[in-house]
């Protein structure tokens, strides 16, 4: 790779450029241009699932990658050597938790052209892509940073669940009816997490009770034990801030908030005996493509999918939360349709390369019948909202429905929960409280698990 020029020659190589930029355009030889593009923001937003870089400009960027491989990193050249002092603000921007970027290195590659190196951490496979401008953002030069590998979503449900539970002996082995891989971890898994305690206490001797200990625990479990995953959608996150509300509270922040709580509510908790695990399509501030999270839930085989925001409007007069599920015809309202397109609108302001962006509405285009899937969805709503209702006053007494991306598993039951109205500045107040957000989680959980408890969980299939 090319040397760096050291930047100290800097000032005398601008003089330089712009004499020779005026004494063209005097001469006639230089066609007219339009002003020099300038930086407005930096942004990276590191993440497991991964990093990402915004440079956001007043004008589109003319920027061309190189990856290498050995060692890793990620090149990339960008017109205009005025833009060096505020390309070097980059530097700062990276974190020693980043888990892909080890550091940046900004300079002169020629007169015209400054070159960011992102040295990596490991090998990545990059995307580097323009945004148009949309919503608040000006034009926005992205670069993605993803594992080689992609990250498994039930794999970092089982770390996690393996991390807090305490060592074993291994489990035994799980029943033979078991229909797949996720059916076997989710056996082993109950087993090493919740056999122990009734064993425990029923021990008298060594060997003779543990040999014993598994066969009351089967006889008095409900015939479809097994354990409940439930998919929690903290809505937005990293480039997409959500609704800003009047005192400047981002929707991306307090849906998190919500959701942790949430998942802290009934993670490790049963319901009629089935034990219950919680996942989040995002634990941090990093932007989520809709279709991603609608995969990771089907990856984990979730048996709902709740996805969670905080609403907003052009007054602020509106208040209330608010449940939708998915419609196959249309939207039950004006005002369900202006919400689902809303909300649909998170991948143009969060970013995506537009090739993604196509096939999601293609897919979206070939999606099965799911009319038990919005059966469900309507009774796990109905739910919600009657215990919505203890919490602060219902928005729409109730379920809406509207072709919301985010709802659109074919197989997993799924609503989208407006837990108040951000825009409202009492409602922006009361989310921003921690004790009104506890209150709104506990009331999700409780419906949640009411839902369960009305409707069992049925045998796993395996789902593609």
């Amino acid at each position: 790779m090319t040397r760096y020029h050291p930047t100290a020659p800097l000032r005398r190589r601008l003089l330089a450029r712009a004499l020779g930029t005026w004494l063209a355009t005097l001469t006639g030889t230089l066609p007219a241009v339009g002003w020099a593009a300038r930086v407005v923001g930096i942004r990276v937003w590191p993440a497991r699932d991964y990093t990402r870089v915004t440079i956001e400009a007043d004008q589109a960027l003319q920027a061309t990658p190189q990856y290498v491989a050995d060692p890793p990193r990620l090149a990339v050249d960008i017109r205009g050597a005025e833009l060096l002092p505020q390309l070097q603000a980059l530097v700062q921007r990276i974190t020693p938790e980043d888990p892909y970027v080890a550091r940046v290195r900004v300079g002169l590659f020629d007169p015209n052209t400054v070159r960011l190196v992102l040295d990596l951490k490991a090998p990545v496979a990059p995307q580097v892509f323009q945004l148009e401008p949309v919503a608040a953002y000006q034009h926005r030069l992205v670069l993605d940073l993803y594992p080689q590998q992609p990250l498994d979503p039930l794999e970092a449900l089982i770390a996690r669940h393996s991390a807090a539970a305490p060592a074993a002996a291994p489990a035994a082995a799980p029943p033979s009816d078991a229909p797949d891989p996720l059916g076997e971890w989710l056996a082993r898994h109950h087993a090493q997490t919740d056999a122990p305690a009734p064993a425990a206490s029923g021990r008298t001797g060594a060997a003779a009770p543990a040999a014993r200990a598994p066969q009351p625990a089967a006889r008095s479990a409900p015939a479809t034990q097994r354990l409940i995953i439930v998919a929690l959608d903290p809505g937005h996150g990293g480039e997409d801030p959500g609704a800003i509300g009047p005192n400047g509270t981002r929707e991306k922040d307090v849906v998190l908030a919500i959701a942790r709580l949430l998942r802290d509510e009934l993670d490790g908790t049963e319901v009629r005996g089935n034990p219950l695990r919680i996942f989040m399509t995002r634990d941090g501030d990093y932007f989520v493509p809709l279709h991603t999270r609608v995969a990771k839930a089907r990856q984990v085989q979730a048996d709902l999918l709740v996805s969670i925001h905080a609403d907003a409007f052009f007054s602020p007069r509106p208040r209330g939360a608010s449940v939708y599920a998915l419609s196959e015809r249309g939207a039950s309202s004006a005002a369900a349709r202006w919400i689902a397109n809303k909300e649909n609108a998170a991948d143009r302001v969060g970013g995506l390369p537009i090739q993604v962006g196509d096939a999601h509405v293609q897919r979206a285009l070939l999606d099965m019948s799911m009319t038990a899937q919005i059966n469900d969805s309507l009774k796990l709503g109905d739910t919600l909202l009657g215990l919505l209702r203890s919490v602060g006053p219902l928005h729409k007494p109730r379920v809406e429905q509207a072709g919301f991306a985010v709802l659109r598993a074919p197989d997993i039951p799924s609503v989208l929960v407006e837990t108040a109205f951000i825009s409202n500045p009492d409602e922006e107040q009361r989310l921003r409280d921690p004790a009104f957000q506890r209150r709104l989680a506990r009331a999700l959980a409780q419906g949640i698990r009411r839902y369960f408890e009305r409707n069992p969980p049925l045998a796993r299939s395996r789902r593609t």
